[in-house]
C-alpha cells in the first residue's frame, strides 16, 4: 500500500508537469500579449497556439480529477480552502477562452481592444495564481485537526508565495516566448528572442530568491536532499536548463531554448515534489495535522484499479498528443510566420 500511495504522489506530479509544459507555453504567450501592439504580431502570436491551447487545459482537469480520486482529502481541502482563489483561476481561464472567440466577431478596433486586454489578463492572472498557491503549499497553510483549512483568502497573499507567483509567472512567460521563437520569424522572432533573455533574467532572480528564502523560513523542505543526496540531480536540472538557455538562444537554433525551458520545468517539479513528500498540504501551525500521501490517500482497490487504468490509458494520451502536437507544428508554422485570416474564429480551425 506504501508504495502504491507513492506511485499516485509521483503520476499527479507527472500529470501536473504535463499540464505546465504544454498549457504553459500558450500561458505565456498569452501574457507576451500585452507587450506588443502590433496587431500583426498579436495576431501570428494567437496563431501559433491556435490549434493547441484547449487541448491543453485538460491536463488540468485530468490532474485534478487524478487528485480527487487518488487523494480525495486533499481534493476536500484544497479546492475548499482555495475557493475564492480557484474561482479567479478559472475565471481567467474562461475569459481567456472567450476572448479568443469573440475577438474577431466585430471589425471594430474598441472591440478588438478589449478583447486583447481580456486575452491577455486571462493569461497572466493565471500564471500567477497558480505559483501562489504552491508557494502556500510549500510553506504550508493553517489546518486544524480534522484537515479542514482554517486560514482566509488574504492569507494566502503572502510575501513568500506572491515572490514564488512571480516565478511561475517569469517560467511561463520564458516558456511562451521559447515556443514563438521557435514557431515565428523575422522582426517578431528577433522580439521573442529579447522577451525570453528579459524574462530568463527575472526567473533566475526569483528562483534564487525563492530557494534562499524556503531553506531559511521552511527548512524541512530540505530535509530529502541531506537524507538521499542523489536528489540534488534535480535542482541541478533547473541550474542546468537556466544556465543553457541563453547560450541557446545565442546559437539561433530554433528548437533548443524551448527544451531548455522545459528542462528547467521538469527539474522544478520534480525539485518541488521531493521538497514536499511525504506531505502533501502541510499544515503550518501544526505538522501533525498535515495531510500526507499515506494518511490522505484512498483504498488499496481504489488505487489499483486506477493504476492499470493509467498504465493503459496514459501511454494512448502521450502518443496521441504526439502526433497531433507533430502534425500541426509543421502545418501551423506558415500560419504563425505569415499571419492568418484575422476573421477566422478557432473553433473552425
Amino acid at each position: 500500500m506504501t508504495t502504491l500511495q507513492s506511485i499516485w504522489f509521483v503520476l499527479v506530479g507527472v500529470l501536473l508537469l504535463g499540464y505546465t509544459l504544454l498549457d504553459g507555453f500558450d500561458l505565456g504567450v498569452g501574457s507576451l500579449y500585452l507587450f506588443t501592439k502590433d496587431p500583426k504580431e498579436r495576431e501570428r502570436m494567437i496563431y501559433s497556439i491556435g490549434p493547441f491551447w484547449d487541448s491543453n487545459q485538460v491536463w488540468l482537469l485530468t490532474g485534478g480529477g487524478a487528485i480527487f480520486a487518488a487523494f480525495p482529502m486533499v481534493y476536500a481541502t484544497v479546492f475548499s480552502g482555495f475557493y475564492l482563489a480557484l474561482m479567479l483561476v478559472l475565471f481567467a481561464l474562461i475569459f481567456r477562452a472567450v476572448s479568443l472567440e469573440f475577438q474577431h466577431q466585430l471589425e471594430s478596433p474598441g472591440w478588438r481592444k478589449w478583447w486583447d486586454i481580456g486575452f491577455g489578463i486571462g493569461s497572466l492572472l493565471p500564471s500567477i495564481l497558480f505559483g501562489v498557491a504552491m508557494g502556500n503549499i510549500l510553506r504550508g497553510v493553517p489546518l486544524d485537526a480534522k484537515a479542514n483549512f482554517i486560514g482566509d483568502f488574504f492569507g494566502l497573499l503572502n510575501p513568500y508565495s506572491l515572490v514564488l507567483g512571480l516565478l511561475s509567472c517569469s517560467m511561463f512567460a520564458l516558456h511562451g516566448a521559447t515556443f514563438l521563437y521557435a514557431q515565428t520569424d523575422g522582426a517578431l522572432k528577433e522580439k521573442t528572442r529579447r522577451w525570453a533573455r528579459t524574462v530568463w533574467m527575472g526567473l533566475v532572480l526569483f528562483y534564487i530568491i525563492g530557494t534562499v528564502w524556503s531553506f531559511m523560513a521552511t527548512p524541512r523542505l530540505f530535509s530529502n536532499f541531506f537524507d538521499m543526496p542523489l536528489l540534488f540531480i534535480l535542482p541541478l536540472t533547473v541550474i542546468a536548463g537556466l544556465v543553457y538557455l541563453p547560450v541557446a538562444l545565442g546559437k539561433g537554433k530554433p528548437i533548443t531554448p524551448f527544451v531548455a525551458s522545459s528542462l528547467t520545468i521538469a527539474g522544478l517539479w520534480g525539485t518541488i515534489g521531493a521538497s514536499l513528500f511525504p506531505y502533501i498540504v502541510p499544515a503550518s501551525n501544526d505538522l501533525s495535522n498535515s495531510l500526507t500521501v499515506f494518511n490522505a490517500s484512498s483504498s488499496e482497490r481504489t488505487l489499483t484499479v486506477m493504476l492499470i487504468l493509467a498504465l493503459i490509458g496514459l501511454p494512448i494520451v502521450l502518443t496521441y498528443t504526439g502526433y497531433i502536437y507533430r502534425t500541426f507544428l509543421k502545418s501551423n508554422k506558415g500560419v504563425a510566420v505569415k499571419g492568418g485570416n484575422s476573421s477566422k474564429s478557432f473553433s473552425n480551425m
